[in-house]
């Protein structure tokens, strides 16, 4: 028995990996993380599965589905929104999981940063403009930055800052990164529920932003992304399709 931890992407069925969407259909056991699950994807669960909405159980619950579905040799599919690197609360249950000697494996999924970048048609890294994603949170009250990992701090890094499940806390947002030294106008751009049919995609300065924010009601499920390749105009081509490259014989 194996617990097939399946990344199922930022939201649209069909952006899921080849090899996640036949595990599900599968897997006799499938657990899944709340109501950001699209119910087509839901849907590939094999017919009499034991599908279960992991929303509203504790860890210790979650835990106990697993280990019971291993005591009944039954595989599991877990599915976690984007990809499981990311935010999913892998690492505790993978700990679990070890100390119980029950077998996992992961499966990549698209990060809803990448999803973001396809809605904004735009690239995170640009020639001349920036090279380097940083791809951080702000602090909560049941989950605090490590230091060194402040929002302030990461904003000297330069490049592009990517920030999820942050929406709520917009205006601190902009205070930080404006406290941090990064110009009122700064391109700034929020996808919210990127790749559903209910994408809302916003584009401004730290100016305005956290004031489109509120007005389109964004609150959650969103990505944030600071920096210039948003905006980025006349840049250098890329030296890799370059007619100057010198290209290397493969034999």
């Amino acid at each position: 028995m194996t617990v097939h931890y399946i990344g199922a992407g930022p939201g649209a069925a069909d952006l899921i990996t080849v090899r996640g969407r036949d595990l599900i259909a599968r897997c006799p056991v499938c657990l899944y993380a709340g109501s950001i699950m699209p119910e087509d994807l839901l849907a590939l669960c094999p017919p009499g599965a034991r599908v279960v909405d992991t929303g509203p159980l504790t860890l210790d619950q979650i835990i106990a589905e697993l280990a019971a579905a291993d005591a009944a040799g039954r595989h599991v599919a877990r599915l976690h929104s984007g990809d499981p690197s990311l935010y999913s609360a892998l690492a505790e249950q993978c700990r679990r999981l070890d100390a119980l000697g029950i077998g996992y494996e992961i499966v990549p999924g698209v990060p809803a940063f990448a999803a973001a970048a396809a809605a904004l048609g735009r690239e995170f890294t640009v020639p001349g403009v920036a090279q380097t994603v940083t791809l951080s949170r702000v602090a909560t009250l049941s989950t605090a930055m490590p230091a060194g990992e402040e929002l302030r701090t990461l904003a000297g890094v330069g490049g592009t800052l990517v920030l999820h499940l942050a929406a709520a806390q917009a205006d601190t947002v902009v205070a930080e990164l404006t406290a941090a030294g990064r110009a009122p106008d700064t391109p700034v751009a929020v996808v919210a529920f990127a790749s559903w049919p209910q994408q809302v995609v916003l584009r401004g300065t730290l100016a305005d932003i956290a004031q489109q924010m509120r007005a389109a009601g964004v609150t959650r499920t969103a990505v944030i992304v600071v920096g210039d390749v948003l905006a980025a105009e006349g840049f250098t081509d890329s030296y890799l399709y370059s007619a100057g490259r010198r290209r290397g014989s493969r034999h």
